[in-house]
């Protein structure tokens, strides 16, 4: 697998390593990230202040015992410089009132970083300021920062809190805003609001809180994640241990970030999964969330695997490796199958991944 077809890509880059270094105010700087570097594919430094408003905030929490950055954007020009050449796709995390900070660090550091908006912060002073949190309970402003900033040709991400409004929404006015990308903090609630956020946008999802192991990674990853991030638990053993990981998954199992099967509590993605709709299964009520008939869904699958291997498989349930199963899943008539036409485990998987690509565009692409 190549670089470009093992994770994802981001602001225009193939990403090495779906592990993301989160902002942590006065603590992650270019340093910070450099000593990390190589077993992370994204990082996200500061939160970095770009109006007055966040200053005074900034200022004030400093005074009561936090940790935060006083950095101009000559110095976050100087961070960026460092980072220069360090195989990682670079984020800056800001802070802000009203669009036109966002804008003037959009026309001085241009598209070679990804610009996210913190809608995380929930220390009052932010939140007086009317940034941070502030934002997620006045979406409107919110989505008056991304637009303005996507209308700069940038690439947006929002840094929320989950659980605080609701996530789904949200993440709908965020996408048809200009947002690229949702980074979610999911430290009062859990894997089922990655399911309802994947179910409500097409959104790059970056999953946070409590990444501390494979196991809670791969959870995150099963219920919709793109990516997880990493912020008081980023020691560089943890990332090795993280990266090596999903590396080895990767190949093994030819999709980092397999969903579960729709019969068990997966994500739309898992209708790659789904075989023909002919009994009462959770299919059924999927589709009529949709929009999506049972004649669409069946043409919607055998459109996007003409001319693939997914379109053999004669002797399977339903006559074709479009409608079988996840790998993790035992069966002899798709192993035969891919047994017949040489086509590894692995390879399949990858095949499947393509194919929900297809299905969930096809899904957004009139919402």
């Amino acid at each position: 697998m190549t670089a470009a077809t093992r994770f994802i890509s981001i602001n225009g880059r193939p990403v090495k390593t779906p592990i993301v270094i989160a902002s942590m105010a006065g603590i992650t700087d270019a340093e910070f990230v450099l000593a990390r570097s190589k077993h992370a594919g994204v990082a996200f430094i500061g939160g970095y202040n770009t109006d007055e408003p966040s200053r005074k905030a900034s200022t004030a929490m400093e005074a009561d015992g936090r940790k935060e950055f006083d950095a101009d954007f000559d110095e976050i020009a100087t961070e960026i410089d460092i980072l220069d050449g360090a195989d990682i796709i670079i984020g800056l995390n800001l802070r802000g009132a009203t669009p036109e900070g966002f804008v003037a660090a959009a026309k001085r550091f241009g598209p070679s970083v990804v610009y996210e908006i913190d809608a995380h912060c929930r220390q009052q002073p932010m939140i007086d300021a009317g940034c941070g949190e502030y934002l997620l309970h006045n979406p409107e402003k919110l989505c008056a920062i991304v637009s303005a900033l996507a209308a700069e040709g940038v690439t947006v991400s929002v840094k929320t809190r989950a659980g605080v409004v609701d996530d789904r929404e949200l993440a709908k006015m965020l996408w048809k805003a200009g947002a690229s990308i949702i980074h979610v903090d999911l430290m009062d609630t859990g894997h089922t609001k990655i399911r309802q956020i994947r179910n409500s946008c097409p959104l790059i999802i970056i999953a946070n809180n409590g990444v501390n192991s494979p196991d809670k990674m791969m959870d995150y990853f099963a219920h919709g994640a793109d990516l997880v991030s990493v912020a008081r638990s980023a020691s560089v053993s943890v990332l090795q241990t993280l990266d090596r990981y999903i590396r080895a998954v990767a190949e093994e199992i030819g999709w980092y970030n397999a969903p579960k099967q729709l019969c068990r509590g997966g994500d739309m993605r898992s209708l790659t999964f789904c075989c023909m709709p002919v009994k009462q299964c959770p299919l059924l009520p999927s589709l009529e969330s949709l929009g999506m008939s049972r004649e669409e869904y069946l043409a919607l699958k055998k459109e996007a695997t003409i001319e693939t291997p997914l379109s053999q498989g004669s002797h399977t349930c339903f006559g074709s490796l479009a409608f079988c199963c996840k790998s993790s899943t035992p069966c002899m008539f798709r192993d035969m199958t891919l047994k017949s036409i040489d086509l590894p485990m692995n390879e399949y998987m990858a095949l499947k991944r393509t194919l929900s690509e297809k299905i969930v565009k096809k899904i957004f692409e009139n919402v």
